[in-house]
């Protein structure tokens, strides 16, 4: 076995397609983008996905296939000053060696509007074919010009079984990885293993190279044990991302599992944010918008609930303050749904900003002096309490232009059905 100075992950990178596992919906036979690579007919174009899905591998193998110049940069440490110098370099390979260069831009989505407009000229005049891999939502991250000339590939999470083959490939190659040795790793092991590195084979082939460098490999045979194994994989390896891509949608299932009367679901995403390390009193306040947005006054006690979960977390902290915001979210799962505020409240809003400074009818005006009386400021209300059930039926408390207009609908569901009969009955008394 051959361990040289590199990590076992940089040792096992896939030479061929055939070496590569996963992404079956992009390379699998006759799929257009393995066609490409297979014919070595390339074009500029954007990898999205998680971490450890070969998005590296991929930009390496088409190089390797068209026999291409291959530059790489990180967007993390690079500037405009070495977009230029990997252009001079493009440039050097097309008059020199007649080659084509592939640019790989690693985390592209960090580069800045003018770095990402400084690739345009040359990708369309050919000096260079550019290839970008990003972890996050091109459409949110990336100019609409740098994706105008890029085709976006979307890279998935490697499956269960994906991964067992990375691992079982590490384990046997006797040159690259552990095949010289005689190991013992039983399969439900593995499985516990595969299930650590969540969908990331560069974090399975990481691990195991830990649990090698744990493992006593002195001795004729190496017996990989679930003690070895909890020891290494005791942190946390569950991707978040805390405000990327999949904080949002990790948010977005959690509001809309609430809105859809689905506990089990909200609280499944619940814990999920709550395993991947998101702050606690961030999904709090977010229930609390939960309680106002979907429930409303369809069930009142939501917002106290949700409210009251957030005291609790601030007082007793984690994690016994975790466990309000789980009854908050279960009980917001259950309650009956009214967004009638919401749609209420929006509506207003948009009258109040583009209808422009609409009086104040003059009988509900404050009339504290004289002068205000004498312009009849007051003149003619009625004071609720003092009418039948304190009601002053007829009445209007709307500008004049907007007389008669209803913003609140109660929906038929929850406390809102005895609402929309009060108010149904007092509107007939008008």
């Amino acid at each position: 076995m051959n361990n040289g100075f590199q990590p076992l992950a940089a040792r096992l990178r896939p030479a061929t397609l055939d070496e590569f596992f996963g992404q079956a919906h992009l390379l699998a036979l006759n799929k257009p983008l393995r066609r490409a690579i297979e014919q070595g007919v390339l074009h500029s174009m954007i990898f999205w996905g998680p971490p450890g899905t070969g998005k590296t591998t991929l930009a390496h193998l088409m190089a390797e296939r068209v026999n291409a110049h291959f530059v790489s940069l990180s967007a993390i440490f690079s500037g405009v000053k070495d977009i230029r110098a990997a252009v001079a370099a493009a440039v050097a390979a097309q008059q020199e060696t007649q080659q084509k260069t592939i640019l790989f831009v690693d985390e592209i989505h960090r580069f800045n509007k003018a770095q990402q407009d400084a690739f345009l000229p040359f990708v369309e005049n050919g000096t260079f074919i550019l290839i970008g891999a990003t972890t996050e939502n091109p459409s949110f991250e990336l100019n609409n010009a740098l994706l105008s000339r890029a085709r976006v590939y979307v890279l998935k999470s490697l499956t269960a079984e994906d991964l067992l083959q990375v691992l079982a490939r590490a384990l046997h190659d006797k040159e690259k990885g552990y095949g010289a040795l005689k190991i013992d790793f039983p399969l439900e092991l593995q499985k516990i293993l595969v299930h650590a590195a969540d969908g990331d084979a560069r974090q399975v082939l990481n691990l195991l190279e830990i649990i090698m460098d744990f493992a006593d490999v002195a001795q004729e045979a190496t017996t990989i044990t679930s003690e070895l194994l909890a020891e290494v994989i005791q942190h946390n390896l569950r991707r978040f991302d805390n405000h990327g891509e999949a904080f949002y949608d990790q948010i977005s299932a959690l509001h809309k599992s609430v809105r859809g009367t689905a506990p089990d679901a909200a609280l499944y995403w619940l814990c999920r944010m709550l395993d991947g390390g998101c702050d606690p009193l961030y999904i709090a306040r977010r229930v609390v918008r939960m309680a106002s947005e979907d429930i409303g006054n369809a069930d009142p006690r939501a917002l106290e609930l949700a409210l009251n979960a957030c005291a609790v977390y601030e007082r007793l902290g984690s994690p016994e303050g975790e466990l309000a915001i789980a009854q908050a979210v279960v009980y917001m799962a259950i309650a009956a749904k009214s967004n009638a505020v919401y749609v209420a409240y929006n509506t207003a809003m948009a009258d109040a900003k583009a209808l422009g400074s609409l009086e104040v009818p003059l009988h509900i005006r404050n009339a504290p002096t004289r002068l205000m009386k004498a312009l009849d400021y007051g003149k003619g209300y009625r004071y609720a309490h003092d009418e039948p059930d304190a009601y002053a039926a007829g009445e209007n408390y709307l500008p004049d232009a907007l007389k008669g207009k209803i913003y609140y609908q109660p929906v038929s569901r929850g406390l809102e059905i005895k609402i929309a009969e009060k108010l149904a009955a007092l509107r007939a008394k008008d």
